[in-house]
């Protein structure tokens, strides 16, 4: 259940819902759903696998890797980014962001957002409300940059800026070449919001980004100047977490247009130009989503897997035999879904029908980000920060 990450302005802890006051009662209650049986029509097998220093634990973290050139990038919570050879997984290079606190100790960074790597720099965020550029050939720091708050998503690179979305709701925009803040745009903040952050999408020179108020807002990259902002979430019902109503997914640009996706609100196509609403389906999630072709793959807040046409939301087909067991985001693999399980089991999908053709246990301290789909392999980082990569 994906309401188990709540961010209370101020704080930096995790809240677990079951001694949150803002439940009562034993119908409040969710229970996982048990493993279903599958026959595996193949059996997936791991390449390699490798240790990223001690993964995140039971932190909420948007940490997950990359791969760029052959080589895979990926970062612990207490600091350590590795660089990793694709094709054995034998390491390259290793670096710690821990900042040392004494002669014999050191502070954790805390890296949360990321890893990116675009134009020869890696880059990843922290709950210190820190920004690096690591230099792809061995590691360095070419720029570290203080920025609005903490950094929980993805950092990204377009048009010579580098875009953070922070957990107070600033959007900023730091110059690629030196870390410099360019910009920076308020998106406003809720009292109560789901911890993490939309990852902005980019386009025709605007970064189009959810925000925790349930509006999705296109920005001009450079000059940091609204363009416009669509509601798509209203925050009704008679409880604080019936009105969380973030867009936390990161919105999806296809052929003029925006796909965006709220928590408790609906899945909404809109005009890229004017942010207008084309269609909108009462569906929510704050996991990424996937738009293939015509087909939008999605799991909602219930975990539920499903597929929709980009033409209405209609739905194709409903997988509902994975209810509550913390599901990854969606990946596409091999004209597969693949999505990962807080009990460390991947789960495979036909994309026609839904139903499943493979299942395998991989890691014992589960998944809690998403797989990265990348040459040819499916990487995917458990939370005690083992790697691994997965053909099929």
């Amino acid at each position: 259940m994906q309401l188990r990450k709540l961010l209370l302005p101020g704080l930096l802890s995790v809240t677990l819902l079951s001694g949150c006051s803002l439940f009562n009662g034993e119908e409040d209650v969710v229970k996982m759903s048990p493993l279903p049986t599958v026959t595996n029509q193949f059996n997936p097998s791991t390449a390699w696998s490798t240790s990223v220093g001690s993964g995140i634990g039971d932190f909420h973290s948007n940490l997950h890797p990359a791969l760029d050139s052959g080589v895979v990038y990926a970062a612990d919570r207490r600091g350590t980014v590795k660089a990793i050879s694709a094709s054995d997984g034998k390491e390259v290079w290793s670096v710690n962001l821990a900042e040392k606190s004494g002669w014999f100790s050191s502070s954790p960074a805390l890296l949360s957002g990321g890893v990116t790597v675009a134009g020869g720099h890696v880059y990843v965020g922290s709950e210190k409300a820190k920004v690096y550029a690591l230099n792809t050939n061995d590691g360095s720091e070419a720029w570290k940059t203080n920025v609005a708050g903490e950094a929980l998503s993805r950092p990204v690179v377009s048009d010579g800026l580098v875009l953070i979305h922070t957990s107070n709701g600033q959007l900023q925009a730091l110059n690629e070449s030196d870390g410099a803040v360019k910009w920076t745009v308020n998106l406003d903040m809720p009292s109560l919001s789901l911890r993490g952050e939309s990852a902005p999408a980019t386009a025709y020179g605007a970064a189009i980004v959810g925000g925790d108020n349930g509006r999705v807002s296109a920005v001009l990259m450079q000059q940091g100047q609204m363009i416009w902002q669509q509601r798509i979430s209203q925050a009704t019902g008679p409880t604080e977490i019936d009105r969380l109503s973030d867009v936390d997914t990161t919105p999806v640009i296809v052929n003029g247009v925006v796909y965006a996706l709220a928590y408790n609100g609906n899945l909404t196509a809109l005009d890229l130009r004017s942010g207008q609403i084309m269609w909108k389906r009462e569906l929510g999630s704050v996991s990424n989503f996937v738009v293939d072709g015509n087909r939008i793959y999605m799991i909602d807040q219930n975990d539920r897997v499903l597929a929709l046409t980009t033409d209405g939301g209609v739905t194709l087909w409903t997988q509902s035999d994975l209810l509550h067991r913390n599901l990854t985001a969606p990946a596409l693999y091999n004209g597969y879904i693949v999505t990962g399980d807080s009990e460390g089991y991947m789960h495979w999908i036909n994309v026609e029908d839904g139903r499943f053709v493979a299942q395998q246990k991989v890691d014992g301290s589960g998944f809690l980000t998403d797989p990265v789909a990348a040459d040819g392999k499916l990487l995917i980082q458990a939370k005690d920060g083992t790697l691994y990569a997965i053909t099929r």
